[in-house]
C-alpha cells in the first residue's frame, strides 16, 4: 500500500497552500519598500553606434514579487485540494505526472532567480528577461520529461538533459556578476551569499528528485512518494528565499 494515499495527500497539498499563503502575507506586513531598479540602455542611431545612457525603467519592489511567487504556490496548492481538480490530479498522478506542478513552477521559480539576479547586481531588463525566459524553458521540460515517460521503465533522458542545459545559464550569469562584484567596492552583502548557497542547492535538490523518481530508487518507485518530495522541496526553496531576503533587506 502506497505511504501517500490520495487523502494525505490531498491534505498535505492544503497544508502547504496555507502555508504559502500565511507567509505572502506575512510578507508583506513585515517588508518595508526595498527595491532594486531595472535598468536599460537602448541604442540610438545605426548598429554599431554608442547606446544611450543607461536608465532606470521600474524600480522592482521585492516584497510584493515575493508575496507573488508564494500566492502562486499557495493557488496551485490550495487548487489540488478541490474536489473536481483533486479528481484530476490523482488521474495524472496515476499515468506519472502532474503538470500543474510544472505550470505552477514555470512562473514561480522565473520569479525567485529573477530576484536572485536582482540582489547580485544583474539589473539589466534583456538579461533579466532571458533569465526568466531561460529557467522557465528548463521547468517545461521537465513536464515534457514526465510526458515523454509515462511508466519510467525505458527512459528518454533528452527533456532531462535539456532542461539541465537551460537552467544552468541563468545560474551562470549569477555567478560571473558575484564574482565581479568581489572585485569592487562595496561588495556583495553577506546575506545575498546565503540566498545564493542554499537556492542553487535547493534548485537541483528538484533535478535530483526527479532522477531518482526515473531510476526508481528505493522509495521513489512510488511515483507519489518523489510527488510529495517535490511538495516539500517547493516550500523549503520558497521559504528560503522569502525569509532570508526579509531577514536581510526587507525587514523594518
Amino acid at each position: 500500500m502506497t505511504k501517500w494515499p490520495a487523502a494525505r495527500l490531498r491534505r498535505f497539498n492544503v497544508i502547504v497552500g496555507l502555508v504559502h499563503l500565511a507567509q505572502a502575507v506575512a510578507v508583506l506586513v513585515l517588508s518595508n519598500g526595498f527595491a532594486v531598479g531595472v535598468t536599460a540602455a537602448f541604442q540610438e542611431g545605426p548598429p554599431g553606434s554608442a547606446p544611450a545612457p543607461r536608465e532606470t525603467l521600474v524600480d522592482a519592489s521585492f516584497a510584493p514579487l515575493i508575496a507573488l511567487f508564494l500566492a502562486l504556490a499557495a493557488a496551485d496548492h490550495l487548487l489540488l485540494g478541490l474536489p473536481r481538480v483533486n479528481g484530476w490530479y490523482e488521474r495524472n498522478l496515476g499515468r506519472g505526472r502532474n503538470p500543474a506542478r510544472w505550470i505552477e513552477y514555470s512562473f514561480s521559480a522565473s520569479i525567485m532567480i529573477v530576484l536572485i539576479a536582482l540582489l547580485t547586481g544583474i539589473t539589466d531588463v534583456f538579461a533579466l528577461v532571458a533569465i526568466f525566459g531561460l529557467n522557465a524553458a528548463m521547468i517545461l521540460f521537465g513536464d515534457l520529461m514526465e510526458r515523454m515517460n509515462p511508466d519510467r521503465r525505458c527512459v528518454d533522458w533528452r527533456p532531462f538533459w535539456y532542461g539541465c542545459a537551460a537552467g544552468v545559464v541563468p545560474w551562470i550569469a549569477v555567478t560571473v556578476a558575484i564574482v565581479g562584484a568581489e572585485s569592487g567596492s562595496p561588495r556583495v552583502p553577506t546575506f545575498v551569499y546565503g540566498v545564493y548557497a542554499s537556492l542553487f542547492v535547493l534548485f537541483n535538490c528538484f533535478a535530483v528528485n526527479q532522477v531518482l523518481q526515473y531510476r526508481r530508487v528505493g522509495p521513489w518507485r512510488d511515483y507519489r512518494f518523489g510527488e510529495a518530495s517535490y511538495v516539500w522541496l517547493s516550500l523549503l526553496a520558497k521559504s528560503a528565499l522569502a525569509w532570508q531576503v526579509v531577514a536581510g533587506a526587507l525587514a523594518s
